[in-house]
């Protein structure tokens, strides 16, 4: 009855409002979403233990990682308050919040290697360079997140990535400090 009443619940909404990632979640998808993701790791992965020591060596490369693979959607402090991460359906959650930090190690593990479907967390286990190891040590970091603090922001800024012009603006940048004359760029120059 109850899943009778949530389909009929979600077909008015659809109805109403389409399928666009332009709306605020409702307060149902919010709670499915969260649901959702409480149940993305099996039973047995959820018992699971961190067996990478937490030390600073271990937290700075996972900030490293974090910066340069994960805070284009969570932001470098966890809010999820970028770009992308404000776009996506539903929105990335703050990984600094209870609904996160509660989870279990195991839990935090799967997701990353396995990602959430319909949510945008791709998975990154099974390849692309990112092993088992990177996912226990972002979950290191994770737990991190709420006691982040401003310096580690700013250095995790010079790791984000960088679009092509905004590498062009920080050379221009750099030059001009140094005193150098402004680098014009000719016509046959292109950049993507």
């Amino acid at each position: 009855m109850i899943v009778v009443a949530l389909a009929a619940g979600g077909i008015f909404v659809l109805g109403a409002r389409g399928f666009s990632a332009r709306e605020h979640p409702s307060a149902l998808e919010g709670w499915v979403a969260r649901r959702v993701r409480s149940m993305a790791a099996p039973a047995g992965a959820t018992d699971r233990a961190n067996p990478v020591p937490d030390s600073s060596e271990v937290l700075a490369e996972a900030r490293a990682h974090w910066a340069d693979h994960c805070a284009g959607c969570h932001a470098n402090n966890g809010s999820g308050d970028t770009e992308m991460g404000k776009r996506m359906y539903p929105p990335a959650p703050d990984m600094r919040q209870a609904e996160t930090q509660q989870m279990t190690d195991g839990e935090l593990f799967f997701i990353i290697q396995n990602g959430i479907r319909l949510t945008g967390m791709p998975a990154w286990g099974g390849g692309s360079g990112h092993d088992a190891q990177d996912s226990w040590k972002l979950v290191r970091f994770i737990r991190h997140l709420p006691r982040i603090t401003a310096e580690e922001e700013r250095e995790m800024q010079s790791l984000n990535p960088k679009s092509p012009d905004e590498i062009e603006e920080e050379k221009e940048e750099k030059e001009f400090l140094n005193g150098e004359e402004p680098h014009e760029h000719t016509e046959h120059e292109h950049h993507h």
